[in-house]
């Protein structure tokens, strides 16, 4: 598990933007009165895609906006990993490391991290990387994966890997996506082996039906 306490390191204040402030109002609008800390997550999750992290002063404003006790909005924060509690990379590398993954190459992968960024937390002195493995993301029949911003980069290898992060530390644009040319999406490898048939698909296969099963009326009692 990662650690879930904040940076040392705060910024001295929050502010939102002038669009992300048009965007909180706009929310606060969806809530009955008193409910507004129900807002709390979007929020969290609006301000870190402002920031890149959710820091104390962040958590702070946000408990004033939405009328509840800082500790509260604190707890959620520190107890979803999504959110980050300090800064990271401009892409920020989430590695699956779960079984899956591990069976499929993901150690492999992490040596490729700490070989391009350098360990856990670490950011490249582009600014541009940092990493972190992570729990289960969802992509088993694609695996080895990993989560970059809000992107998947699915079927990678030690050496397709190591050239997403390269061309991401120079500032080049990666397109996610499966990086398997054998597979479409998460179709399995190679041609279709099963329902090639195509009267399957023109209705020439179908047999009339005389009546619908189980449609005999009930006996009289």
């Amino acid at each position: 598990m990662a650690d879930r306490r904040p940076a040392k390191n705060q910024p001295a204040s929050f502010a939102w933007s002038s669009d992300n402030e048009d965007w909180c109002a706009a929310q606060l609008k969806k809530y009955p009165a008193g409910r507004q800390a129900s807002a709390v997550i979007p929020f969290l999750w609006r301000g870190q895609k402002q920031e890149g992290w959710v820091s104390i002063p962040m958590m702070e404003a946000i408990a004033e906006q939405l009328s509840m006790p800082y500790i509260r909005v604190y707890e959620v924060a520190t107890f979803y990993t999504m959110f980050n509690l300090k800064p990271e990379g401009t892409y920020f590398v989430q590695l699956c490391g779960t079984t899956p993954c591990m069976l499929r190459g993901a150690e492999d992968l992490i040596a490729v991290c700490e070989k391009v960024i350098g360990p856990q937390g670490a950011i490249t002195d582009s600014g541009n990387l940092s990493w972190l493995e992570v729990e289960c993301l969802g992509a088993c029949c694609n695996a080895p994966m990993a989560q970059i911003n809000d992107y998947y980069y699915q079927d990678l290898t030690p050496e397709t890997f190591e050239e997403i992060l390269l061309k991401l530390d120079r500032g080049e644009y990666v397109e996610p996506g499966v990086f398997n040319d054998g597979r479409h999406t998460s179709d399995p490898e190679g041609e279709n082996t099963s329902l090639t048939d195509e009267s399957i698909y023109d209705g020439s296969a179908a047999k009339p039906i005389d009546k619908l099963p189980n449609s005999d009326p009930a006996p009289a009692s």
